[in-house]
């Protein structure tokens, strides 16, 4: 039985829906600073976890943030 396309596994074994993301990662993705990657995390406008010491922001966290925006900017 195969899996559906958007609950596939990747090369790493994790649904892309799944990946974590380092918040280097996140500020190349949204072309912003770090400051203002930290204020969104801080502000609870955009999701993370804490692993150890380490921030890691859940992909699909991302796309709901940009999501919200859209719609936002849309109303």
């Amino acid at each position: 039985m195969t899996a559906p396309p958007n609950l596939a596994a990747d090369r790493h074994g994790l649904a892309a829906s799944q990946e974590l993301l380092t918040v280097p990662q996140v500020m190349a993705r949204l072309k912003l600073g770090r400051s203002a990657v930290y204020d969104l995390l801080r502000t609870r406008q955009l999701g993370s976890i804490t692993l150890g010491r380490s921030r890691r922001i859940p992909a699909l966290a991302l796309t709901d943030f940009i999501r919200t925006r859209l719609e936002q900017e849309a109303a």
